[in-house]
């Protein structure tokens, strides 16, 4: 059997992952195609329980490297139980945020370190990294404009505009350190065309 794909969508706060991501796996799933969409931290239970911790805004004393750390085992047992298995039934997986959602957040905007953050991943995901990630690039000030919008706002949504404007920095470091493997979409375009790139692009993916 042939196996699947790990396909990531990257972008700061307020780029419309959620939006777009949820749009394209419906068209998707009405051509046919098998998909797993999924989203980190999260996607299996015990995940969504290391989520709740991460970003509940009364959290406010987390050590940055426990939320590294953090995020790194919510990743591992979402690969373990859930992504792992549906790219070898030979399912598309994908996965809102992955390794380099932690690289430019924790790794850049919090000060840890690219290369640290890498690392403490690279044991968690032993060697699964996906085939192709789509960044949804957006300013950060639209992006935090996007998530003023919103309800009740997770603790990362809470930070000031310079440390989104850093996330931004940390994913064009990111970015340029594995050209081949990003797709950069214009995430400040209308939202109909947005997901049209989108699902063209991961549409063209699969049928390779």
């Amino acid at each position: 059997m042939k196996k699947g794909l790990f396909i990531t969508i990257e972008g700061c706060d307020g780029c419309g992952k959620s939006t777009v991501t949820s749009a394209v796996v419906q068209l998707l799933k009405q051509q046919g195609y098998a998909i797993v969409h999924t989203r980190e931290p999260g996607g299996i239970d015990i995940a969504e329980q290391i989520r709740q911790v991460i970003l509940n805004p009364d959290n406010t004393a987390m050590d940055e490297r426990c939320e590294a750390l953090l995020y790194a085992a919510s990743r591992r047992q979402h690969l373990a139980e859930k992504v792992i298995p549906a790219i070898e039934r030979g399912e598309t997986v994908i996965c809102e945020r992955f390794v380099d959602s932690s690289l430019a957040y924790q790794g850049y905007a919090r000060g840890i370190g690219i290369d640290e953050v890498a690392n403490i991943n690279a044991f968690a995901i032993d060697g699964h990294m996906p085939d192709k990630t789509i960044y949804m690039d957006v300013p950060a000030e639209i992006g935090l404009s996007r998530v003023s919008r919103r309800g009740e706002k997770d603790r990362l949504d809470q930070e000031q505009l310079s440390f989104h404007e850093k996330v931004h920095e940390g994913y064009e470091i990111v970015m340029r350190n594995d050209r081949n493997r990003f797709i950069r979409v214009d995430a400040s375009q209308p939202l109909e065309t947005v997901i049209d790139v989108v699902y063209t692009t991961i549409k063209e993916l699969i049928d390779e």
